[in-house]
């Protein structure tokens, strides 16, 4: 047992964040018991209760922060998402309702739009006068936004546009407020004028009167029930003909005059598509965040039910606490690292975020920086989520499984997350494509074969002798001795070594194998990049398990200086939960160590003998950790994190000891053979 001890008040204050003021009045606020989950409402009474909840959210102001001043809003952007977040541990369909029409409907108007644009809709969007739906998403092209087939044709003798969805692949589906509450809608669509096609743009179009009607050549089918945010009305929406005004194109970044002659200040098709999309960044930045929130829920619910629960009798006389069992610490504490890791990398996100809206730092690299980070956290966050629940679930036992305790409603809430804003396989290849172009050292813009082509090319045979990498790892590990491979361990130079060289290694060997076919057909080319896909995946997640280590690392670093290096004993309790987390990211691909030659099987063996011992150390530690998140029962609301475990528990303990007491009681078969078998 370690005698290290946490300041759980000041890492609560730490992890708030950047932006702790918009987070912790979010908070407070969803401890509303209006603004929460009903548990087994039927499909109508559970959308009526979120929409209500959003209403809630406009009287109490929780919404308009991300708007112009000018237009009632606070021109808070990264203290917007901090509180949009938070909204996920009252409700998440109220989070995800609540992001559809203030973070995509409204955030396409403000962002796609310009000032007339504002003026006319924002106001009616804050308040909830116009409810609307974020049209992009095509049945026959999810993620593929630049292929969707909608148009919106300009008619220059009317001066409208006509949106027309030419086949039944086309629909829009998936879309929040489309089958019940929206009454218009931001649709993408490509924009054809003087018999050219211009490529995606945004369009506001009016679907429902104001008693909920459909207008003329807007159809509308609902979705139905879903595996999870059953409170958000999912649906789909496609148009017949149906005209709007030239005016309702979004024209910040394309325009189209009344004699239908198309301008932009943006020249390149490409590029223009890319810096519209990449103004709705903000659905990934804050899905990143809300899914640490959820994976924090569920652990601070799992850690204290097993810091009080017990099973099965120790060598005293009252049975172990589940958490004093090493497989119950090896399932959660490394899911508490992820977490850590997962809030200071999101507070960087974050800022960066506020940086990029704000106007501080509003250019094209700072831009695709943003968007890269997004696409690789995003995916990652939304998947620990999914894991950390789980394994929650399971290591509450069949309490875990109530309705009441919150952990499989969640689960089946967030399980969307990893494919909302983009599939998380699809943002992790666009990562990769960030990677080979930066490794190649060439412009951006270029198609994956052609950089993975320049990136070998740029590529000396010799680059880690060159570079050292491979020495300095292999010294570390490969020193004879168990104590000392354990100390290399713990040093941050051979972590971030092993966990850079993950992605490194990936992405030359994938290069190489691009650059074998670089004079073959685009064919070979296309089934060689085929290949290699699973493998750019892998090293894109790697690379976002760096960035999550590297935000990890700074924090600690920034920790220290601020309050001290030895100051009570938090910043080594964060060091450790660190190291938790780089060699429990190590151990996951282990095999692929082992394979490139950068740990030797024996090696890995130590590995997770030093990491087994690291996560002893922390456990008792485990508690405050989890309440260093800063939720309380009024966030958790399971009965098993509420201390009726620990009353049961005690009730339990006073009777077996009086039981033991008293002269009367029975004595137990197997005692009673073991007294004749001594006494003969």
């Amino acid at each position: 047992m370690s005698n290290t001890n946490i300041n759980v008040e000041r890492l609560n204050q730490y992890l708030l964040g950047s932006f702790a003021e918009a987070r912790t009045e979010a908070r407070e606020r969803v401890k509303d018991t209006r603004l929460h989950k009903i548990e087994g409402q039927v499909l109508a009474d559970q959308r009526q209760h979120v929409f209500n909840n959003l209403k809630l959210l406009v009287e109490q102001d929780a919404i308009s922060r991300a708007f112009p001043t000018e237009l009632g809003g606070r021109d808070d952007h990264g203290g917007n998402i901090a509180a949009f977040e938070e909204l996920v541990t009252a409700d998440p369909s109220m989070q995800i309702k609540a992001g559809v029409q203030w973070g995509l409907f409204g955030a396409a108007v403000l962002h796609l739009g310009t000032e007339e644009h504002h003026r006319k809709w924002i106001p009616q969007i804050i308040s909830l006068e116009l409810p609307g739906a974020f049209a992009m998403t095509e049945a026959g092209h999810g993620s593929d936004v630049a292929s969707i087939a909608t148009t919106a044709t300009y008619d220059e003798e009317t001066e409208e546009f006509v949106i027309h969805t030419p086949f039944r692949a086309a629909w829009k589906d998936y879309l929040g407020n489309a089958a019940l509450h929206g009454r218009a809608a931001t649709v993408f669509a490509q924009l054809i004028t003087k018999g050219v096609n211009h490529g995606v743009h945004c369009f506001m179009v009016p679907i429902r009167d104001e008693d909920g009607n459909m207008l003329p050549g807007v159809g509308s089918e609902d979705d139905g029930v879903k595996g999870g945010l059953n409170g958000i009305d999912n649906g789909m929406l496609h148009f017949t003909n149906v005209r709007i005004p030239r005016t309702n194109l979004l024209n910040r970044y394309g325009d189209v005059a009344p004699d239908g002659t198309y301008s932009s200040s943006i020249d390149s098709p490409g590029r223009r598509f890319f810096t519209m999309i990449s103004t709705l960044v903000q659905g990934r930045v804050s899905l990143d965040g809300a899914s640490i929130a959820a994976s924090k829920i569920g652990l601070g619910i799992a850690v204290t039910y097993a810091n009080q629960r017990r099973q099965f009798a120790s060598a005293g006389n009252r049975e172990q606490l589940l958490l004093d069992y090493g497989r119950h610490q090896r399932r959660l504490i490394p899911l508490v690292a992820k977490a850590y890791a997962g809030t200071f990398a999101h507070d960087e996100l974050l800022l960066k975020f506020d940086a990029v809206f704000s106007g501080r730092e509003d250019n094209d690299e700072a831009r695709q920086d943003l968007e890269t980070l997004a696409a690789a956290l995003k995916p990652v966050t939304t998947w620990d989520a999914m894991d950390t629940l789980q394994e929650c679930r399971e290591a509450c036992g069949g309490a875990g499984f109530m309705a009441e305790n919150r952990m499989t409603s969640l689960r089946a809430d967030l399980d969307i997350y990893t494919t909302f804003e983009g599939d998380n396989n699809v943002l992790l290849q666009l990562v990769g494509k960030r990677l080979l172009t930066e490794y190649a050292g060439q412009l951006k813009g270029m198609e994956p074969l052609g950089l993975a082509t320049f990136a070998a090319k740029s590529l000396a045979e010799n680059f880690y002798s060159h570079s050292g990498l491979r020495n300095v790892v292999q010294d570390a590990l490969d020193t004879g001795s168990e104590r000392r491979t354990a100390n290399s361990l713990k040093d941050p130079q051979v972590q971030h070594e092993l966990l850079s060289s993950r992605v490194k290694m990936a992405v030359e060997e994938i290069a190489k194998a691009l650059n074998s076919v670089r004079k073959s057909s685009a064919e070979d080319q296309a089934d060689m990049f085929n290949q290699h896909q699973n493998d750019l995946v892998l090293a894109s997640k790697a690379h976002a398990r760096l960035l999550q280590w590297e935000a990890f690392t700074r924090a600690i670093e920034a920790f220290e200086e601020k309050h001290g290096e030895s100051w009570d004993g938090t910043a080594q309790v964060l060091t450790w939960v660190r190291d938790v987390f780089a060699l429990t990211v190590i151990e996951e691909e282990l095999g692929w160590y082992m394979m490139h030659g950068l740990i030797s099987p024996h090696r890995g063996r130590t590995l997770t003998e030093y990491l087994d011992r690291l996560i002893t150390r922390l456990r008792p530690h485990a508690q405050d950790l989890v309440d260093a998140f800063g939720y309380t029962q009024e966030h958790y609301r399971a009965p098993i994190s509420s201390g009726r475990e620990q009353e049961r528990q005690d009730e339990a303990h006073t009777y077996y000891e009086k039981l033991r007491k008293d002269p009367n009681a029975p004595v137990s078969e197997k005692t009673l053979r073991a007294k004749e078998k001594s006494a003969k």
